[in-house]
């Protein structure tokens, strides 16, 4: 095996791993499930697994796409995992597919396919982060969020803030409210845009209420 490492070699396999972590570094700003590491890892090691199946094939002969096929069904495992249920909600498909993207980018790298490998990162960086953008302002794209509201006026609040709220068009789960001497404090759940996570927001702390917010995922 005389060309066991070389500097094409090296250079593919440390192309696929920066891909790989300028994808993971929009995944870790957006604080999703796939961070740097792990987009980094799989570009990486679809590259290697695919220099690999070439490498065997020419040194002992057989179909040089057999180890590289296998990389498709594992990737599929691996998207699964970070795909998690909770509240009705599904979340992950974005980094699921994204991983499955990765992989792609990390076996045209490790096939010798550079400027494929480039190109596909810097489109797919681009869907994420300009279409993730135009998904918010335009308030396609939808999120789970907890709310908190803390009222001085007990006068009717829980009715007139639950009326708001479905005025909005928003529909709240997990409804909870209590009352003291001093204030009221409602809490909620609900699949909110970040229009309308705004106008919750602006609207609450017009009337002195404060309202408190964040992501369940």
């Amino acid at each position: 095996m005389p060309h066991d490492l070389t500097v094409a070699l090296v250079g593919r396999l440390i192309l696929a791993a920066v891909l790989g972590a300028i994808i993971g570094l929009e995944r870790e700003l957006r604080h999703e499930p796939s961070g740097i590491r792990t987009n980094l890892l799989i570009c990486f090691g679809s590259a290697l697994f695919t220099t690999i199946s070439y490498v065997m094939a020419s040194d002992v002969g057989g179909d040089h796409t057999r180890i590289a096929a296998q990389i498709i069904p594992g990737i599929g495992f691996i998207g699964a995992g970070v795909v998690l249920r909770e509240r009705g909600t599904v979340f992950g498909i974005t980094s699921a597919s994204t991983i499955f993207v990765i992989a792609s980018i990390g076996m045209a790298a490790g096939a010798g396919m550079i400027l494929t490998s480039i190109f596909a990162t810097f489109l797919c960086l681009g869907a994420l982060i300009f279409i993730g953008y135009l998904e918010d302002k335009f308030g396609i794209h939808t999120h789970l969020m907890a709310f908190r509201l803390v009222a001085k006026d007990n006068r009717d609040f829980v009715n007139r803030a639950h009326q708001f709220i479905l005025d909005a068009g928003i529909e709240p789960r997990s409804w909870r409210a209590h009352s003291t001497e001093a204030d009221t404090t409602i809490e909620f759940e609900a699949d909110v845009t970040k229009p309308q996570e705004r106008q919750l927001l602006t609207r609450f702390s017009q009337i002195g209420v404060r309202c408190d917010a964040h992501p369940l995922h």
